[in-house]
């Protein structure tokens, strides 16, 4: 009995302290709770971007594979799908979802260029998430030659952002780095691959030493990243890829992809950027004057590439990709320059999508072209490998990324130093052929939402 009174005393004594410990201590307390309060509710839309990027992969996967198995069926299918589902996809972006056009990641970048006052209509919502991914859905499973990664960072920067209402001033993060970390986290989320993130978010999207340093933020992109994971696999993006190591022999092969596909993504990105900011022509004026009847003429183009190809051009072309990479399956020699003139037609329409996984497949392409050429010098693999790293980094001028990217998609850690060289060398060869896409478009995007000047 008494050792039960000691024991209750013991307790009560600890409990009076605990009391006077909170009450001496309670504001202090309050903002600690506040600021882990905040944390959990960013680190939990990280998870939420993750499970937002499995979602959409696993829609527009399903829904490639059954536009390409009618087509199989029906060869007279997508001659009349594509042009039709295009043009409702136009209208509803175009009603419905404004500011879902395109890739997303130059919307992203220019809303973080938003000013404080003015008008501005947003680029990044809850609306807009939900339309891109249903709109990019539906693109994809009507034949258009888009990917999933780039609007994946839309609906990142999207969801972060929508949370942040949510967040403490305490925590003290900025809109800015919410839209870093949503951008960052869907790019890691999409390709399986959290470094890829972390960079994407330091070279592409930010220039702020506080993101880039910032703990917090880097937690959510990996959790994203870890998300996808758990859900896909922790395979790579294209699975167990046989990459040879480097050789003295290489260096040739470096240069020689390096060059051809800087010069061919730089075409690539003067052509989107010039359908966007300044296409002049015939063609031009009756995009403009009717979006829908030009949709319809992009469809139709579009089915007829896929019928005398074989249907190899439809989709993202991440299955022609990897039977490149793993060597089931030989694309014909017409492979590359067909998937390039597929996704022009397609970013000319106006629908969401992404240009991502488009670029790695052109680069494949080129790389199966090469393959004769530099077969002395190079195993095929690391022709395709190189040729894929060289054409996205010249295409998005980001090439730190581009060769992170690849090199967590094929496991090609072997050949690391060749995956910079041929992705710096690329971009480089890129500049002096186009401005960098994705900050143009974001320029292109501020300029259209600044009011005009007073005559």
């Amino acid at each position: 009995m008494r050792r039960l009174m000691a024991l209750r005393q013991r307790v009560e004594a600890r409990l009076r302290l605990t009391q006077a410990y909170i009450r001496a201590n309670q504001n202090y307390l309050l903002a600690q709770l506040r600021i882990w309060g905040g944390r959990m509710v960013f680190w939990g839309c990280g998870i939420v971007v993750g499970l937002a990027a499995v979602a959409f992969a696993l829609l527009s996967d399903g829904a490639a594979e059954r536009f390409a198995h009618a087509a199989a069926l029906y060869p007279w299918m997508p001659f009349i799908v594509t042009p039709l589902a295009g043009a409702g996809l136009l209208w509803l972006t175009r009603t419905y979802f404004p500011g879902s056009q395109g890739s997303g990641i130059p919307q992203v970048i220019a809303e973080m260029k938003r000013p404080a006052d003015g008008p501005w209509r947003p680029l990044v919502s809850l609306r807009i998430a939900f339309g891109k991914i249903m709109l990019g859905v539906g693109a994809v499973g009507a034949g258009f030659s888009f990917g999933r990664e780039g609007p994946t960072v839309q609906i990142g920067a999207s969801l972060m952002a929508a949370a942040g209402r949510f967040m403490p001033a305490t925590l003290r993060i900025h809109r800015q780095h919410l839209l870093v970390a949503g951008g960052a986290a869907g790019i890691a989320a999409a390709f399986n691959a959290p470094l890829a993130g972390i960079v994407f978010a330091i070279e592409e999207l930010s220039r702020s030493v506080e993101s880039r340093m910032s703990g917090v933020v880097i937690t959510a992109i990996v959790l994203a990243g870890v998300i996808a994971q758990y859900f896909l696999g922790n395979d790579n993006y294209f699975g167990r890829v046989v990459v040879f190591g480097e050789s003295s022999e290489l260096l040739y092969t470096i240069l020689t992809c390096a060059v051809i596909t800087g010069f061919a993504g730089g075409i690539f990105a003067r052509m989107l950027l010039i359908s966007v900011t300044g296409w002049k022509g015939r063609l031009a004026e009756f995009r403009s004057a009717h979006p829908y009847a030009f949709v319809v003429f992009c469809g139709l183009l579009l089915a007829a590439i896929g019928y005398t190809s074989g249907g190899i051009t439809w989709g993202s072309g991440f299955p022609e990709t990897k039977s490149l990479l793993t060597g089931q399956a030989d694309m014909p020699w017409y492979y590359g320059p067909a998937k390039f003139v597929a996704t022009v037609i397609s970013y000319l329409s106006g629908l969401p999508g992404g240009i991502f996984a488009p670029s790695l497949a052109i680069g494949a392409g080129i790389g199966q072209d090469l393959v004769p050429l530099l077969s002395g010098q190079a195993f095929p693999t690391t022709i395709v490998v190189l040729c894929m790293v060289g054409f996205l980094a010249a295409a998005t001028q980001a090439p730190i990324t581009a060769f992170i990217i690849v090199m967590e998609m094929v496991d090609g850690y072997s050949l690391v130093i060749g995956l910079m060289a041929t992705a710096l060398i690329a971009s480089a060869v890129s500049r002096m052929v186009s401005k960098p896409l994705y900050a143009t478009l974001a320029e292109h995007m501020v300029r259209q939402q600044s009011p005009p000047p007073a005559k």
